[in-house]
C-alpha cells in the first residue's frame, strides 16, 4: 500500500483570546491516500476547516498548532514560509468557502489565473494566459476567452466557484482541499460542481478532501467520511457503510436531518435539538452527551476514545449504535 498523501497525527489548534485560550481542534489524526476522496462533516464550529487551515499554514496570527502534519512524507507543520509557498498552490491547493472574497476584486480573472502559473510554473504571461483559458474551458466556463477579461463581480456564484476550482487545478496538484465548495449555490449548480470535482479528480489523478456540513453533498463523492464534533473526530467509516449504519448517535442524528424527497410535502423537517459546546468550554466527558438520547452517567464523566469497531469503522462512543 502506498504511503498517504497527507498524514495528520495528534493535531490540536488553539486561539489566544484576551482572557482565555480557546481550543478549536483536539488531538485529530487522519490520513488521505493517493487518489482517495475523504469527506469531513460536522456542524459549524466543529473544527473541520481549522484542521486544514493548520495543514496549509494559514491559521490566524493568534493561533497555535501542535502535532504533526506530513505531506508526501515531508513534515510541513511549521515549515519555513518560502518552502511552504512552493508547495501551496502547486502540489497542495485549497478552494475556500466564499469565492467572492477569495478572488481579488480589483484584478481580472485572467490575471489571477495566469499569476499562478507564472509564480509556480515559471511560465511567461502569454503562455500562462493561454493555459488559463484552456483551464476555464476544462471546468466548463462558457465563453472562457471573454471571462479572462472580466472581474469577479461580473460572474455568477457558480461561475466564480468554477474559476476557483480551475485556479486550484492549474498546476495539477497532488491534493485538493475543497472547503464547502457548494455553499450558497442552488441545488442544480451544486450538482454541477460535485460532478466537476469528480471528473477533475479522475482526470488529474489527485486526492481530494471535501469539507462540508452537508452529508448529502459529501455522500455523492467521498470514498470515506470522517465526522467531527466539538473539535474531535467521533466517527470514521467508508461512505457506503456510514450511510447504511451509523455507529455514533451524532452521525445518526445528522443522517436523520437529511430531507427526504419521498415524505409528505408539508412534513416538518427534522432537527437536532440543543447546541454544540461553546468555544473554549471545558468538557470532562463526551461533548455530545448533553444532546444525546443514549447518554448515561459514564458519558458525562469519561471521554470516549476513537476505537475500531467490527467492519473497519471507528467510533468514539461508550454506547455505539448496533451495526
Amino acid at each position: 500500500m502506498p504511503p498517504p498523501t497527507l498524514s495528520i497525527e495528534g493535531l490540536s489548534v488553539s486561539f489566544a483570546q484576551r482572557n482565555a485560550t480557546i481550543c478549536a481542534v483536539r488531538q485529530v489524526s487522519l490520513a488521505v491516500a493517493p487518489r482517495e476522496c475523504v469527506g469531513i462533516v460536522g456542524e459549524s464550529g466543529s473544527g473541520k476547516t481549522q484542521v486544514f487551515m493548520a495543514a496549509m499554514g494559514l491559521l490566524a496570527g493568534n493561533s497555535a498548532a501542535d502535532g504533526r502534519v506530513r505531506f508526501e512524507g515531508e513534515d510541513i507543520l511549521g515549515l519555513p514560509r518560502a518552502r511552504l509557498n512552493r508547495i501551496r498552490g502547486s502540489k497542495l491547493t485549497m478552494i475556500f468557502q466564499d469565492p467572492m472574497t477569495s478572488l481579488a476584486p480589483h484584478l481580472k480573472i485572467g490575471t489571477q489565473l495566469a499569476e499562478v502559473l507564472v509564480h509556480h510554473g515559471g511560465k511567461s504571461w502569454s503562455e500562462a494566459r493561454t493555459d488559463a483559458r484552456r483551464m476555464l474551458e476544462r471546468v466548463c466556463v462558457p465563453e472562457a476567452a471573454r471571462r479572462l477579461d472580466q472581474y469577479p463581480h461580473e460572474l455568477s456564484g457558480g461561475l466564480r466557484q468554477r474559476v476557483m476550482i480551475g485556479m486550484s487545478l492549474l498546476c495539477e496538484p497532488t491534493l485538493l482541499i475543497a472547503d464547502e465548495p457548494t455553499t450558497a449555490l442552488d441545488v442544480t449548480v451544486q450538482a454541477q460542481i460535485i460532478d466537476l470535482l469528480r471528473a477533475m479528480r479522475e482526470e488529474v489523478g489527485m486526492a481530494l478532501v471535501l469539507i462540508s456540513h452537508d452529508l448529502g453533498v459529501v455522500g455523492g463523492l467521498a470514498d470515506r467520511i470522517l465526522v467531527m464534533y466539538a473539535g474531535r473526530i467521533v466517527e470514521s467509516a467508508a461512505a457506503g457503510e456510514l450511510f447504511r449504519q451509523a455507529l455514533h448517535p451524532y452521525t445518526a442524528e445528522l443522517l436523520n436531518c437529511i430531507p427526504s424527497l419521498s415524505g409528505p410535502r408539508l412534513e416538518r423537517l427534522p432537527t437536532l435539538p440543543g447546541q454544540p459546546p461553546q468555544a473554549g468550554e471545558s468538557i470532562e466527558g463526551c461533548a455530545f452527551a448533553p444532546r444525546c438520547r443514549r447518554a448515561a452517567e459514564r458519558c458525562r464523566v469519561e471521554r470516549p476514545v476513537l476505537n475500531e469497531s467490527s467492519g473497519g469503522s471507528h467510533v468514539a462512543c461508550h454506547y455505539p449504535l448496533s451495526p
